[in-house]
């Protein structure tokens, strides 16, 4: 997200963004996580941190009263979270700018509006998987493919009370089991929340 982006005349990401307030925050988030999650390096430009309302101006200061507010303050958190979360998952960074690095899971799930991809590390040992939901209703019986069975961790969780989303989750994690799916040896069953992401690392 570059600085030409949110200036002249574009408006801010936040009003970019359909429907009333939680739903423009909610997208956001999805957004956000979407792309920290894809290869190449994120930029985020002053005030998309924390929902920033109007257009940014070099005349003016950001938007920092938003900050008092739980929804903005829980942007800003998630933000925060992405950062750590992505400094701890080597399959982030660690093969940023090569083919394997990344593999799609499902990139045609016009159904349910949602993608989703796996991210490598260098061992191939610590995979991370990614699935965003840009629909407004939570997919309660997600079936994805996955690299092995097991019990696979949600490390992000953009729907999150934290952040003032709805709290659709999988309450930690979920069980995959040896059912193929999406040309993978496993699959598991999860809660996809409305307009957001869900990040899973093996345990």
């Amino acid at each position: 997200i570059s600085h030409d982006e949110v200036v002249h005349g574009k408006g801010s990401l936040l009003r970019k963004m359909p429907g009333d307030r939680w739903q423009q925050l909610a997208n956001v988030r999805a957004y956000l996580a979407f792309m920290w999650a894809h290869p190449g390096k994120q930029l985020i430009f002053m005030g998309v941190e924390l929902g920033q309302e109007a257009e940014w101006a070099e005349s003016r200061s950001l938007d920092w009263w938003l900050q008092e507010t739980p929804w903005h303050a829980g942007l800003q958190q998630m933000v925060r979270d992405l950062n750590r979360t992505y400094k701890e998952q080597p399959a982030l960074w660690e093969i940023d700018f090569g083919p394997e690095g990344f593999e799609w899971i499902d990139a045609n799930g016009s159904a349910h509006n949602t993608c989703s991809f796996l991210r490598w590390d260098k061992a191939r040992k610590r995979p991370l998987v990614a699935i965003t939901n840009f629909s407004g209703v939570p997919d309660e019986n997600y079936r994805i493919g996955l690299p092995s069975a097991g019990r696979w961790r949600e490390v992000l969780n953009t729907d999150a009370g934290e952040y003032s989303g709805s709290g659709v989750g999988n309450l930690g994690a979920v069980e995959a089991d040896d059912t193929p799916w999406h040309g993978r040896p496993a699959s598991a069953v999860l809660r996809v929340p409305p307009l957001g992401a869900v990040w899973l690392v093996p345990e």
